[in-house]
């Protein structure tokens, strides 16, 4: 009987592993991570429209055109180009031809870029430094909130900084075996980077090449061959279509936008390229350096000086954890310094520090156009160097040095989210005093030496004081809608862009006041964007609604705020387009963008962004028009152009030429001429 009672007597499992454990719950933390950042950048997507009406508008044109598709041209009929190369459009065209015209399925990959590059960025960090820093890495990199915003948008962005992701990725690899095909990969990253927004993405290459240099596995001379196999790399990765787009015969290709000689050379050395280092960027609206316009005692752009991450305009999208994550970078490297060179734990200091210090000091010091939103370049950069440095130190608590790089590091975190939060203090005014008693409690505990289980509170509470301020700013980002061609995150900040563009005073004459977004330069205020598309129309979005609340009504738009066609506008540009090549034109690709999206029929933008592109000649406007290829010429701002010492320009020769010759309409609100029609004397 007792032997019976034994043998059917229950046997407990065996244990499982710690390790098994401890991967279960680190799986489980990065889904929740990759999930709930997901749903964060799909969240009311569609909110923010056709967000850049600019790029929207070449989405459309490359959804149904496969010429204007592999050159970026802003129409379908391929008159003139984006003024950047096209890679950041082709999966917002393709998602497009498989899902249709909306706003949701232009968004959608930049969306997924954003999940991808928080994957991305937790698996480098995780790889060298454990599962804790490259969660915290990617949770900072998904809840920096110009990233927020700009992984919801449709600008090049999302696409540059996947890219910039990747190619850190695959150096680290090289830095582990050494072969060669690492470096080659990182080369060809950096190559579609170029053909996503051209030479911005060469502001990381100083920080690959030195992390390799200093720790790749090879001797030196081999190190040094395969960095120029990289750098041969980067070149066939971006001249294959530098190469076709130049090579292809220029009648038969748009013009490259942004070019005043149809060069994509031009473009790339000069209104893409030094002219925003040097401020010289012929055609463009203007570097508006010191005297043009004072914004806190800069110009339009800000102030260029070290300090300029740090003022009104930036310091909301990314400088909450920028003095932290230096700090923590000093005490990496010092903890790393004596080990071999080819430590894999530095060579990660060394490329995301270069990477945050070289960025960070192109972008203090620039004196050409600087968005603020550029600074999302510079998010993969903090959060690695939060990730890594944080674990990193906390590894070695036990020396009083690092103690008090830590509670450095929380310190600084605490001051510069109560300055910036004091520079917004109706946007949740609860919240800097919260973070400023959280983080001063939790920058105390952190000089002490506590039981682990104590001192792991502590770290959560350090995480949670360091993160609340920039979680709020890009949970308003998500949460508000985001159109035109300034996006950034948080609540207005005077001298800064806030919701909708810069604020009412600080633009300078030819600009529309009190925000570029908002119809008829309102500001739509706090938490909103102006110029929203007022629903669905012929597959697009109908921005029918008046500037001044008239559902009967309209805008032209300018170089700075798209086009909004009312429904009877929108029917009369489509009717009989099969017969033209282009339904309307008008000048600037912004004025032009919303009746093509209205319509979704070519419409001809003159002069490319800022209306100042030679093209089309005067010339050769008439002779499209004598054969019949326009409908109709709307009247538009003649700001655009003016800027960029064009106001005598084609774009000003044609729209008199049609103003002599041709009678105006006026529809809804807009001006119209008909083309087919001219004056008889």
């Amino acid at each position: 009987m007792t032997a019976t009672l034994t043998e059917t007597r229950p046997v407990a499992p065996p244990a499982e592993p710690p390790a098994a454990r401890t991967d279960r719950r680190e799986y489980l933390a990065l889904a929740a991570l990759l999930i709930g950042t997901a749903v964060a950048y799909l969240w009311n997507l569609s909110a923010n429209g056709w967000a850049n009406s600019f790029y929207s508008a070449a989405v459309q044109a490359g959804s149904v055109s496969w010429k204007a598709f592999f050159f970026g041209s802003s129409d379908a009929a391929n008159s003139i180009t984006v003024d950047k190369t096209p890679l950041s459009l082709w999966p917002m065209e393709i998602s497009v031809r498989l899902f249709g015209l909306h706003s949701w399925s232009m968004l959608l990959p930049q969306a997924l870029l954003g999940v991808a590059s928080v994957a991305l960025l937790w698996a480098i960090v995780r790889r060298n430094f454990g599962a804790s820093a490259g969660l915290l890495a990617g949770l900072v990199m998904a809840l920096t909130p110009i990233a927020a915003v700009m992984f919801r948008f449709n600008n090049p962005d999302a696409m540059l900084v996947f890219l910039m992701v990747a190619a850190a990725w695959a150096l680290l690899r090289g830095v582990e075996d050494g072969r060669w095909r690492w470096l080659a990969l990182t080369g060809a990253f950096i190559g579609l980077g170029f053909l996503a927004k051209q030479l911005q993405v060469l502001l990381v290459v100083p920080a690959l090449a030195l992390t390799y240099l200093i720790a790749g596995p090879p001797a030196l001379g081999k190190r040094v061959a395969q960095l120029f196999a990289a750098g041969a790399a980067m070149v066939a990765g971006a001249g294959w279509w530098v190469l076709l787009a130049e090579l292809w015969p220029a009648a038969d290709r748009p013009y490259f936008g942004g070019s005043q000689h149809n060069s994509i050379i031009e473009l790339t050395l000069g209104y893409n390229g030094l002219g925003r280092l040097n401020g010289e960027e012929r055609g463009s609206v203007g570097g508006f350096g010191g005297g043009d316009m004072p914004t806190g005692g800069g110009g339009m752009w800000g102030t260029p000086g070290i300090g300029r991450l740090f003022e009104p305009a930036q310091a909301g999208q990314i400088a909450w954890l920028v003095p932290a994550a230096l700090v923590l970078l000093v005490a990496g490297l010092l903890l790393r310094g004596k080990l071999t060179r080819t430590d894999p734990q530095r060579a990660t200091l060394i490329l995301f520090g270069g990477w945050l210090v070289g960025t960070g000091l192109v972008f203090s010091f620039m004196k050409g156009i600087f968005h603020p939103y550029y600074t999302v370049a510079l998010a993969p950069g903090v959060a690695a160097l939060i990730g890594a440095g944080s674990v990193l130190a906390w590894q070695h608590r036990d020396r009083v040095w690092v103690r008090l790089s830590m509670a450095l590091s929380l310190g600084l975190t605490t001051w510069t989210a109560w300055i910036i939060l004091s520079r917004s203090a109706s946007f949740t005014p609860w919240l800097r005093w919260v973070v400023l008693v959280g983080g001063i409690i939790a920058t105390v505990l952190l000089l002490v030496r506590l039981p682990r289980k104590a001192g792991l509170g502590v770290a959560a509470a350090a995480v949670l004081a360091g993160l609340a301020a920039p979680t709020a700013y890009a949970a308003n980002g998500i949460t508000s809608a985001h159109q035109g061609p300034m996006p950034s995150a948080g609540p207005a900040v005077r001298g800064g862009w806030g919701p909708g563009g810069p604020r009412g005073g600080d633009m300078p004459n030819g600009f529309p006041g009190n925000g570029f977004n908002a119809p008829g330069g309102t500001n739509p205020g706090n938490g909103t964007r102006g110029g929203q598309p007022g629903g669905q129309h012929g597959g697009g979005m109908n921005h029918g609604s008046a500037p001044n609340g008239g559902p009967e009504g309209g805008s032209a738009g300018n170089m700075m705020m798209a086009s909004r066609p009312s429904a009877k506008v929108t029917e009369l540009l489509k009717a009989n387009a099969s017969e033209y090549t282009w339904v309307a034109a008008t000048v600037s690709s912004n004025s032009a963008a919303g009746f093509q999206l209205a319509s979704e029929q070519p419409v001809m933008p003159i002069g490319g962004f800022n209306g100042s592109d030679p093209s089309p000649t005067l010339a050769q406007f008439q002779e499209y028009v004598q054969v019949g290829r326009i409908h109709y010429f709307i009247a538009g701002s003649q700001m655009s152009g003016e800027r960029g010492g064009n106001a005598n320009g084609p774009s000003a020769q044609i729209t008199a030429w049609v103003k002599e010759h041709f009678t105006s309409q006026e529809v809804d609100g807009i001006t119209l001429y008909d083309l087919t029609a001219p004056k008889t004397n």
